[in-house]
C-alpha cells in the first residue's frame, strides 16, 4: 500500500498534476483527508503562503503535509500578478477574468517576459519544515492559444516547448512546469526524511 500524502487544497487540476508527480505516494486532497476549512493566505511570497497552509493541515491532522502556493510573474509587470494570480481580477479562480485581464494590461508592451513560479511546502507533525521553489520560463502571448490546462496555459508560451501550455499535452506540460521542478527539488530534500 502506498504511504499517504496531504496536499492541502482542493484544486482538482493540482491534484492530479500532483498525482501524476508524485507517483510513488497516494495524494490526498484537505477535503478527503477530513480538512474543510479555508486557509487565508496573508503571505506576501509564495514560500510564505505554502507554508502556511501546510502548517495549518498538518497541525489540524497530525499527518504529513504538502502545499503549494503558485503563479505568474510578468517582467513588464513588476512580477505581477504574482501570489494575487488566481485573484487577479477580484474574484479569486475566475481564471477567464484573470487572463481578460492581463491581456488588457499588456496592451502594447513589448517586453512580453514571464515565468511561472511554484513554491512547495512540505511540514511533517514532528515540527520538520521543506520549502523549495520551482521556475519555468516563457512570454505572454498577444492572445489565447490552446483550450487545454488552466489558469494562464492558454497565454503563457513556454520556452522549453515552444508552444502554449494549454497546446501541450498534460505529460509535455508536467515535465517542465514549475510543480514539476518544485517536485523535483522537494524530492532530493526530503528522501531520508519520507523514507
Amino acid at each position: 500500500m502506498k504511504r499517504q500524502i496531504v496536499v492541502a487544497s482542493n484544486n482538482a487540476h493540482k491534484l492530479r498534476e500532483m498525482s501524476e508527480i508524485f507517483t510513488e505516494y497516494e495524494v490526498l486532497s484537505q477535503k478527503q483527508a477530513g480538512f474543510c476549512e479555508d486557509v487565508e493566505e496573508t503571505g506576501t511570497t509564495f514560500a510564505e503562503n505554502a507554508l502556511i497552509k501546510a502548517r495549518a493541515v498538518c497541525t489540524a491532522l497530525g499527518r504529513i503535509t504538502l502545499a503549494d502556493d503558485s503563479g505568474l510573474c510578468v517582467d513588464a509587470l513588476d512580477g505581477k500578478p504574482g501570489v494575487y494570480s488566481a485573484r487577479y481580477a477580484g474574484e479569486h479562480g475566475n481564471d477567464k477574468e484573470n487572463r481578460a485581464l492581463l491581456l488588457k494590461n499588456m496592451q502594447g508592451v513589448t517586453d512580453r517576459g514571464a515565468h511561472f513560479t511554484c513554491a512547495l511546502a512540505l511540514v511533517t507533525p514532528d515540527g520538520q519544515e521543506i520549502v523549495v521553489e520551482g521556475k519555468t520560463f516563457g512570454t505572454i502571448l498577444h492572445e489565447e492559444q490552446g483550450t487545454g490546462g488552466f489558469g494562464y496555459d492558454p497565454l503563457f508560451f513556454s520556452e522549453d516547448l515552444q508552444t502554449s501550455f494549454a497546446l501541450a499535452t498534460p505529460q509535455e506540460k508536467n515535465a517542465v512546469s514549475h510543480r514539476f521542478r518544485a517536485l523535483q527539488a522537494l524530492r532530493e530534500k526530503c528522501k531520508a526524511l519520507l523514507d
